[in-house]
């Protein structure tokens, strides 16, 4: 498979969120905002990334007995670099993500990426990947964080982008409006597919 498409899979074909239905729980729980989306989004990409890249690198010499545990650990340092980091230099969006960036160690996506890629492929198709995967989770999580942001307080990124007299749907940046736009979203993607198909 060429190096483009190991990149380019994660935006849409083999998209986290949208396709492969991994790692809702951060992505309805921090996703009320832009911000909040894209700073959890580059998070994952790190760590997904770095995992990926260390486990290709070592998984000729990781028994097959313990490699859960040894991938589990590999992806817990590069979590801890970044919620330190994180509480370090961006205090208040790490305080806003809450205990979503610890949880990154048993995120879906991380895991399943180096036990069905990063465990099987060479380190520059296994970084591609997660460069893909990442990026892919990182707009899904923009995506969704715009819509609730717009429609929730008319506003993006802080900035209003709506008229004055607009009045924002309040339950769009509470809980249910997660699900109601994860919802709407993957059903317009799945129309679309139903449209390809059709064509």
């Amino acid at each position: 498979m060429s190096a483009w498409k190991e990149f380019s899979k994660g935006f849409y074909k083999q998209n986290p969120v949208f396709k492969q239905a991994l790692g809702l729980c951060p992505t309805l729980a921090v996703s009320s905002s832009v911000k909040n989306g894209l700073g959890m989004g580059l998070a994952a990409t790190f760590v997904l990334i770095c995992s990926n890249a260390l486990i290709s690198l070592i998984r000729k010499s990781v028994p097959n007995r313990i490699r859960i545990p040894i991938y589990i650990v590999v992806i817990a340092t590069f979590v801890t670099i970044v919620d330190l980091s994180m509480a370090g230099f961006v205090p208040d969006l790490h305080k806003s993500l809450g205990i979503f960036v610890p949880l990154i160690v048993v995120n879906c996506i991380i895991l399943g990426r180096a036990e069905a890629f990063a465990g099987k492929n060479n380190v520059g198709l296994a970084f591609l990947d997660g460069v893909g995967m990442g990026l892919g989770f990182t707009l899904a999580l923009c995506l969704i964080g715009s819509i609730r942001e717009i429609v929730g307080s008319g506003s993006l990124l802080g900035i209003p982008v709506l008229s004055a007299s607009y009045e924002p749907v309040l339950m769009m940046i509470l809980p249910p409006g997660a699900f109601l736009t994860i919802g709407f979203v993957l059903g317009f993607f799945n129309w679309i597919e139903n449209r390809k198909k059709a064509n």
